[in-house]
């Protein structure tokens, strides 16, 4: 199966003057965070916050600087959280996708707003 790609924006909500960035992420459900690469997290002055240990898909343990806050914006959704920073790409994981009540359609080999809840992120709080 191809790779599934969306086109999101990446803002630093702290530094109102700098602009978004408009990126091609991957998106993977089966990773849980926002991993972004290191030119990423310098074009938009990202605040190390601490460093976290990652497992990569070939099992491989590292450790990694993680950022933010990130503010990512996708077909008018939008979501705060931190970042990964590691790879060469914008990876999109669940949990941002999650949060703005996103769907990976396979067949269509895209990301989406979730058909159920169209015009408002619906989210479970129970």
């Amino acid at each position: 199966m191809d790779l599934i790609y969306a086109n999101v924006e990446l803002r630093n909500p702290k530094d109102s003057s700098l602009e978004p960035l408009r990126v091609r992420s991957l998106a993977d459900t089966g990773a849980l965070h926002l991993c972004i690469p290191h030119h990423i997290a310098l074009q938009l002055k990202l605040e190390e916050l601490q460093k976290r240990e990652v497992v990569t898909a070939d099992g491989k343990k590292m450790l990694c600087p993680y950022v933010g806050p990130v503010e990512i914006t996708f077909a008018g959704r939008s979501c705060f959280t931190g970042a990964v920073v590691l790879g060469d790409e914008v990876l999109l994981g669940a949990v941002p996708m999650e949060d703005m009540d996103l769907v990976v359609e396979p067949a269509k080999r895209s990301v989406v707003v979730n058909p159920e809840s169209p015009n408002v992120p619906l989210t479970i709080v129970k």
